[in-house]
């Protein structure tokens, strides 16, 4: 009985000290937000939310975390801010769980914990109907990831969601369209939903370099999720790292960081590209309603 009894008391005790020890960890996680990382991170979320104007007052925003490095650092961006909010917003803290394996799963859970972020986790069954496509399923999936995000957002009472794409995000996506969709156009700060009437969608690690996110990540020890998608896990274990250096992202990726070593302006140049568009020297260009316009239609003039 006296075995018994200790051994409660030293699972009580074990169990406070987890939880003490994990509240330690929230506090330093914190602390190097507003310190250490601050002007890498929070000043240009900030900065991204005031000048692309991403929050309102009275917006209540679903901040959507698929458990990597970007969205788990965006939920304490967000939590960070709601500290400092010059005017009332709502956040919940949303967790689609598409499919993913049980050890996956669990690692979402306890990052976010380890985190404390309240996250409200909901399940679909996107990998079970992707998985067996065969062309771009991964466009696939994004899209019916985005449309279940905003359909859990908006049942929740939210107008806006948030995802965690950030600088590199951007510059990546520019130079993909020029090379290999023969497009002018970048990864919008914010989007109107076309499906879901008076929701957005924003980013606002926009300014946010990936560097200094994995830099953040490791100074706190952490270890978040890569690639928790079924069709990897069946189709590119045997072959990854040639896969991964073989996408188009990854070699957009490669390409800027080669260009970077010769001129350090290289990746802010390309990010403001698309700021400094001058249409007097563009052959033809779309307007807002997709209406095509050449530029000999006023030449003459």
């Amino acid at each position: 009985m006296i075995n018994k009894h200790n051994n409660g008391k030293n699972n009580i005790k074990n169990e406070q000290n987890n939880v003490e020890k994990q509240l330690d960890e929230s506090k330093k996680m914190n602390f190097s937000i507003r310190k250490k990382f601050h002007k890498q991170l929070f000043s240009k979320f900030a900065k991204a939310i005031k000048i692309y104007e991403l929050l309102k007052p009275n917006d209540k925003v679903a901040v959507c975390v698929s458990g990597g490095k970007d969205s788990m650092l965006m939920a304490k961006l967000f939590q960070e801010l709601k500290m400092h909010n010059k005017f009332h917003f709502d956040i919940v803290f949303l967790v689609m769980d598409p499919g993913y394996n049980a050890k996956n799963r669990k690692k979402i859970e306890n990052n976010a914990k380890l985190l404390n972020i309240p996250v409200e986790i909901f399940e679909s069954d996107i990998f079970e109907n992707v998985v067996n496509i065969e062309k771009s399923p991964c466009y696939i999936c994004a899209r019916m990831r985005r449309g279940h995000l905003y359909n859990k957002a908006k049942e929740l009472g939210c107008n806006k969601i948030a995802l965690g794409h950030h600088f590199d995000d951007v510059i990546e996506t520019i130079l993909m369209g020029v090379l290999y969709g023969a497009q002018v156009q970048t990864m919008m700060p914010k989007i109107k939903s076309k499906n879901f009437f008076g929701m957005e969608l924003i980013r606002p690690m926009y300014l946010i370099r990936e560097r200094d996110i994995i830099a953040w990540r490791d100074y706190n020890n952490l270890n978040f999720l890569q690639c928790a998608c079924k069709f990897t896990e069946q189709n590119y274990l045997k072959d990854k790292n040639e896969n991964e250096i073989n996408s188009k992202r990854k070699k957009m990726k490669n390409l800027i960081a080669s260009l970077a070593k010769e001129d350090v302006q290289i990746e802010e140049n390309i990010f403001k590209s698309v700021e400094n568009v001058n249409l007097v020297t563009v052959i033809e260009y779309k307007d807002k309603n997709g209406q095509r316009h050449h530029f000999l239609e006023d030449f003459e003039d």
